[in-house]
């Protein structure tokens, strides 16, 4: 889901980790410090995506020391609601049950916005071959971890380093309002809605996403 955005990191090495399958985002984030521990990095920009926003609040949680800046894309602060964590799980019974083959008749309506879905026909096949090819008991993890998932409004005050905050105009998963309220709790952020997007901002409007973290990662980054 990256590749619109390898470009923009040309020249710096770059680690796309893979968080899918673990039941709790303290070991998804304790994943990315291995991977990253393996590759002999100390520091990096984190950019997370939704899940990877939220993996990235518990990184700092682990390890604020390895951040010279973070993006969160399209996600929350906020746990779950009680309601959420009801329909996570009925969504990881009915995987368990049915297998992956029902999952993108819904996903595809709440993570696509309405322009993509009106006008981007490739790219909605696209997001629903991905929603396809997952692993069904890894999703089922992570539909885990996403439930159990605490608050992290309270960290946000504790973010030292700068932050890029993004968010898709139509995204109704983690909509601009959720974007404003981590705008309002950390201390160094700037914020920008992408028109034309839903929840997956960086695959429905690459152009203003990309600008936006080129601009982000040259204010960080010694070329």
């Amino acid at each position: 889901m990256w590749d619109d955005q390898r470009r923009i990191v040309q020249g710096h090495p770059v680690l796309r980790p893979d968080i899918l399958g673990f039941e709790n985002l303290e070991s998804a984030a304790a994943h990315v410090l291995l991977e990253m521990d393996n590759l002999g990095w100390q520091k990096a920009v984190f950019v997370g995506l939704s899940m990877g926003g939220y993996v990235i609040f518990r990184l700092w949680n682990l390890a604020p020391e390895r951040f010279v800046g973070m993006v969160l894309a399209d996600t929350r602060a906020t746990p779950d609601t009680a309601e959420q964590k009801v329909g996570r799980a009925r969504t990881a019974e009915r995987i368990r049950a049915e297998g992956m083959g029902f999952f993108p008749e819904g996903a595809l309506q709440t993570n696509l916005g309405d322009t993509t879905r009106a006008n981007r026909p490739a790219l909605v096949e696209q997001v629903r071959q991905t929603f396809l090819a997952a692993d069904p008991g890894r999703t089922i993890a992570s539909l885990k971890g996403l439930a159990d998932r605490p608050d992290s409004v309270p960290l946000l005050p504790t973010i030292t380093v700068p932050v890029l905050i993004l968010v898709g105009e139509e995204d109704t998963l983690t909509p601009p309002a959720e974007a404003r309220r981590m705008a309002d709790g950390i201390p160094d952020n700037r914020m920008l809605i992408i028109p034309g997007a839903g929840h997956l901002s960086n695959l429905e409007n690459p152009k203003a996403f990309n600008t936006a973290l080129q601009g982000f990662l040259s204010e960080l980054i010694v070329h």
